[in-house]
This record gives structure tokens, sequence and C-alpha cells, in this order.
């Protein structure tokens, strides 16, 4: 409760960081944030052309929305995916790339972290809109689901800031961090159901590999994303729930280890 006090005392500095990372994200680049569109829509004809077209991977018909399309049901999982892993790269640098600022003026450190979470949740929500039209051009009834398609962005936010949080303090004391996190984000990116199916993948596993595969936090986030954007239904209230407890109990250890490796922050940087 003390850090949430600190963070909502801080919220015109948080609201300050996260406008300076907006406006900088793309300065000077010709096409802008069109790069936020582009950037996604290429990952998916590579992959779409890869998997779909050379290995012959196909989707499974969206229930009832009847949609049977590889490229958008791979982008309701992927473009989820994409959002967990820019925070995750951004919010590594946070503390090191704000090491003046830290030796110099007290506050929150926590604020740079969530900083980097905020802006990305700008480019996340665009890039879902974007998603939203086309989803409701080829007929998918995903309108009456849309507020549970926002708490699960929510939640993944919250998910993808607890993993920020340890992240970002121990990456400052462990300087390999960000390169031993990128393995780990390219195995995690292959065992999460992105681009194949998980029944093509079920039969070909020993029992206790489906096992560990089945906690995959961003496998359960693919598949409720799939629910409401690609079928158009509900993903199910236990769903919901086991990723909201999950997704708060990963703030609350992230945030732990901040603290406790927050008080000699400015002597490492």
């Amino acid at each position: 409760m003390e850090a949430l006090t600190r963070i909502r005392s801080s919220r015109e500095l948080l609201w300050n960081l996260t406008l300076r990372e907006l406006r900088t994200k793309y300065r000077r680049s010709l096409l802008g944030w069109t790069w936020s569109l582009l950037n996604p829509l290429a990952t998916v004809a590579i992959y779409g052309y890869v998997f779909g077209t050379l290995f012959g991977a196909v989707a499974e018909v969206g229930d009832p929305s009847g949609i049977d399309s590889f490229a958008l049901w791979m982008l309701c999982a992927l473009l989820p995916w994409n959002f967990f892993v820019l925070v995750q790269n951004t919010s590594m640098f946070a503390l090191i790339g704000n090491a003046g600022l830290i030796r110099k003026v007290a506050f929150p450190r926590e604020v740079l972290v969530f900083a980097q979470v905020g802006h990305a949740i700008v480019q996340f929500a665009i890039e879902m809109a974007l998603l939203t039209v086309v989803m409701l051009i080829f007929g998918s009834p995903l309108l009456p689901w849309l507020p549970v398609t926002v708490v699960l962005m929510l939640l993944l936010a919250v998910f993808a800031a607890g993993l920020s949080l340890a992240l970002a303090a121990i990456g400052v004391y462990f300087r390999d961090l960000p390169y031993l996190w990128g393995i780990v984000l390219q195995v995690w990116f292959f065992a999460t159901p992105i681009v194949y199916s998980p029944a093509l993948v079920e039969d070909k596993l020993s029992p206790t590999v489906n096992t560990i595969l089945s906690y995959n936090p961003m496998a359960r986030f693919a598949e409720a994303f799939r629910r409401t954007m690609y079928d158009g239904t509900a993903p199910g209230a236990v769903s919901v729930l086991v990723l909201a407890a999950l997704s708060f109990a990963t703030l609350a250890v992230g945030w732990m280890i901040f603290q406790r490796l927050s008080h000699r922050l400015a002597e490492e940087l």
C-alpha cells in the first residue's frame, strides 16, 4: 500500500514520462506511428507464408463466427505477444537509460517502468482497434465481448508489468540479462501456440511436456484473445479469473523484487 501511495503521488511524473516515450518513439522517422502497424503486418506475412503456405498449417474455424483465416487467427495471438515482448524489451533498459535522473532526483523508481508499460499500451490499443475493425468486416460477432477483451488487455499489461519490474531491477546488477532474456523469449514464443494450433503438437509431445506447456500463461492469454476476437464468444469466467489471479500475483512478486533491489540502484548505476 505504501508503494501504491507513492505511485499515486507521482502520477503527474508518470504521465509526463509516458508522454515523453510516446513523443520520442518514432521521432524523425518518415512513417512515424505507421511502423507500429507495419511491423506486425510484416510478421504476419512472413509467418503466414512459412507456416501457412510452406508447412500447410491451418487455423481452427471460428465458433460461432465461422471465420477460417490463418492470418487473422494468428494475429489475434500475435498482437498480445508483441505487446508483451515490447514491454519486456523497453523496461529492461528503463533504469539504465535514466541513470542520470535516478542519481540526481528522488522519486519512485517504479515510475520509469510503468511509463514504458503505459506507452506500450497505447500502441497495443491502436493495433487491437484496427484488428477489431478487420474482424468485424470478416463477420466476427465480437462486439458484445469487447469489454472482456479490454479486461484481458489490462490483465496482460499487469502481468507484463510484474515481470518488467523484476527484470528492470535485476538488469542493473546483471548486465547480461537482456541477452539471456532474448533467448528465453525466443523459446517462450515457440512454446506458445501462436503460429500453430495446440492440437497440432499435442499428440507429438510427451505427457510431461504437455503438462508443462499447459501452465504457460501466454498460451492462456492467446486462447482467451482468440475466443473473444476470432470466435466471437466468451473465454469463460474461470479462465479470466485464473488470468487475473496470475497477473496480480506476478505484479506483487515483481514489485517485491524491485523493492528489495532498489535501495542500491543509484550506486550500481
